[in-house]
């Protein structure tokens, strides 16, 4: 069975290549997730995944698929993807933040973004979300994002990079407290956006 699942998925792949489009919609309601979300990447390399086909992806009892799904969805304008953000599993909430960063700014994503930003037990989803707010560059997000500048090493050095999206007294100070970080990752965030810090400065000590 295990290699049946394998050869049907093969077969999924190639049809976006070989333009077997019978193959590849039969494809997206195979029983294994593996091939569903083969069958999915075919569509959209044929130039055939609609809209309908992503929606129904994007809700597929396994988070495999629907991380596929989001990768697909991501530049588009339609399905909408935020729903994903309150999924069960921390992977596509990871994903679907990186989606709606790809995406314009809509008022009650960043908002659920900034809430995940701050109080999602993974960091890696926090971290995902800071991403996500910093591509978006709204100014609804920045309070969660100089939130994230005080978060783990991993999340301080997102919050750094997504801070280059704005401006203001609270930014400077945020990128100011970064210089002096206990994490090289973060301090070196900064020296990226804004140069190494001069040793003639006094604000800016040298660290060597």
């Amino acid at each position: 069975m295990e290699r049946d699942a394998r050869d049907r998925r093969i077969a999924a792949a190639r049809a976006g290549f070989t333009g077997d489009l019978a193959t590849t919609d039969a494809a997206l309601n195979d029983p294994d997730h593996k091939v569903r979300a083969a069958a999915l990447r075919s569509s959209d390399r044929l130039e055939n995944l609609t809209a309908h086909t992503l929606s129904s992806a994007l809700q597929d009892p396994h988070p495999f698929v629907r991380m596929a799904a989001l990768e697909l969805a991501a530049p588009r304008s339609t399905p909408p993807v935020g729903a994903l953000l309150d999924d069960s599993d921390a992977r596509v909430i990871e994903q679907a933040a990186w989606a709606c960063g790809e995406r314009p700014h809509d008022s009650a994503v960043t908002s659920q973004l900034a809430g995940l930003a701050q109080t999602h037990d993974d960091p890696l989803v926090r971290e995902a979300a800071v991403a996500a707010l910093g591509a978006i560059g709204h100014e609804d997000g920045l309070p969660a994002i100089l939130t994230a500048a005080s978060d783990k090493p991993a999340v301080r050095r997102r919050a750094v990079l997504s801070l280059a999206a704005f401006e203001g007294p609270e930014v400077d100070a945020a990128w100011e407290r970064a210089r002096n970080d206990r994490d090289r990752q973060v301090r070196d965030a900064v020296d990226e956006l804004l140069g190494p810090a001069t040793t003639d400065d006094p604000a800016h000590p040298d660290r060597s």
